[in-house]
């Protein structure tokens, strides 16, 4: 299936702006392993490879040539289930006790609620405690757009499942449909740099402010900083992501900032004065409604790239709903296309998060073409992305894949290094591609949310 892999490669590296003749330089190896009603091990491999030739063509402004670029199937597609293997401890888990999928009065529902004021909201509505079969009783006597109008209303995190046919007919599948994969928008000049791009460390002393949270953006800047770049993540007082932190630190520096305070609001203006990328997931109008929107952004830091994810498009009617990968297989009608797949009697979503994963790595091609046109003449950038943008690509390419099982995982498919994480000895997966000359390698170990001061480092 390398064919489609490549294919699907082409439309994002177009997406996010690249030169096409760049991508002949690009092999794909190995096989997937994800089977699906969808292509996803190509839609892994593709995200990969779109991130490292950007890498590759970052790399390539030392005015040496351009290194070749070889992305690795079946790696890419482990990638996107989980890089870290603990030695002696356990992950958390990863989903609250009550999330999930409930099957309603004339469907099914999807609740996502690990997040305490998510799972509030859900209890809230459907007068129950937190007790997965309570919830059940609770959830069958609705009906399940009414439920979900009603989460969300009450500031929670719900979607009905649709079909494929039902999105597209839907405002907001025909409002995404109408988008770009990447929305570009060129903003004023901040002059040309002064990075110095090594082969070796292309992104050594570039700083990106990280404002995101479960799981696109922190991929994103996850590989950002396993080619040098200086993230450094800021997350509220009072957020935790305890299933995922070990998976997506890696290579971060964390710390917490309170926005509604004055000193902590001064804090965060020097941040983005000093930031040349500023990666943020917040809902459309948040950082706005902060005190921090595009015009103030840019004042603070001209020439700034400026990547930004929400879950259902920036346009249309739920332009500024919550959402998460999960819920937005639900509503575009990926889990009920894998139900009805393989005559399943419940919701059958993407073997992996393959829309938050595809996204991130989306994320992080466009911050480093954004980099790379800030090299170029000095401008700054602004990239907007989705994740129900990212689910029409699979979407439109839709096929039954089936791609023989991955093999059992060896040593030989881990890093050598042993990783000192705050919860533990691991190892990661080794890394689904390769830049000539341009190994992908972080300087520092995952770490908890909130361990490090608000400050860059000197450059």
């Amino acid at each position: 299936m390398t064919e489609l892999s490549r294919a699907l490669t082409e439309l994002a590296w177009s997406a996010v702006g690249g030169e096409a003749h760049i991508a002949d330089q690009l092999a794909f190896a190995g096989s997937g392993g994800l089977a699906s009603a969808f292509p996803v091990s190509d839609f892994a491999s593709a995200a990969v490879a779109t991130a490292a030739l950007s890498i590759a063509e970052f790399a390539g402004k030392t005015g040496t040539s351009r290194p070749p670029v070889t992305v690795d199937r079946r790696l890419a597609s482990i990638w996107f289930w989980t890089s870290i293997r603990p030695i002696g401890w356990k992950l958390p888990a990863p989903w609250d006790p009550i999330a999930g999928d409930y099957p309603t009065r004339d469907g099914w529902i999807r609740l996502h609620t690990n997040a305490p004021h998510h799972r509030a909201a859900v209890e809230r509505v459907l007068e129950a405690r937190s007790d997965r079969d309570a919830i059940a009783r609770a959830v069958a006597r609705w009906p399940k757009a009414t439920l979900e109008n009603a989460v969300v209303e009450a500031g929670g995190c719900a979607a009905e499942m649709r079909s494929v046919g039902e999105w597209q007919e839907h405002p907001q599948g025909r409002a995404v449909a109408a988008e770009p994969l990447v929305r570009w928008v060129t903003t004023a000049p901040g002059g040309v740099p002064s990075w110095r791009v090594l082969p070796a460390r292309p992104l050594a002393g570039i700083r990106v402010l990280d404002l995101t949270r479960v799981l696109a953006g922190p991929v994103a800047s996850r590989f950002l900083a396993g080619f040098g770049a200086d993230v450094l993540r800021i997350d509220p007082p009072d957020w935790d992501e305890p299933g995922v932190a070990p998976e997506v630190t890696l290579g971060k520096r964390c710390a917490r900032l309170d926005l509604r305070t004055p000193h902590d609001r001064a804090v965060f203006e020097r941040l983005l004065a000093g930031a040349d990328i500023l990666i943020h997931g917040y809902r459309p109008g948040a950082l706005e409604g902060l005190g921090f929107d595009a015009a103030a952004r840019r004042k603070l830091a001209p020439g700034l790239v400026d990547v930004s994810l929400d879950a259902y498009g920036w346009s249309g009617p739920w332009a500024g709903r919550r959402g998460f990968d999960s819920l937005v297989q639900m509503s575009t009608g990926i889990a009920d296309r894998g139900m009805r797949l393989v005559h399943k009697a419940k919701p059958l979503p993407l073997p992996v998060q393959a829309l938050d994963h595809a996204t991130g790595y989306l994320m992080a091609a466009a911050a480093i073409r954004g980099v790379t046109r800030r090299l170029e003449n000095g401008t700054g950038t602004e990239a907007r992305l989705s994740l129900a943008r990212a689910a029409k690509l699979l979407i439109d390419h839709e096929r039954q894949v089936t791609d023989a099982p991955l093999a059992p995982e060896t040593d030989s498919d881990l890093m050598p290094a042993i990783e000192q994480t705050d919860w533990g000895p691991a190892r990661r997966i080794a890394a689904p591609f390769a830049v000539s000359g341009t190994p992908l390698r972080w300087e520092l170990p995952a770490r908890n949310l909130g361990t490090s001061n608000p400050e860059w480092l000197l450059r």
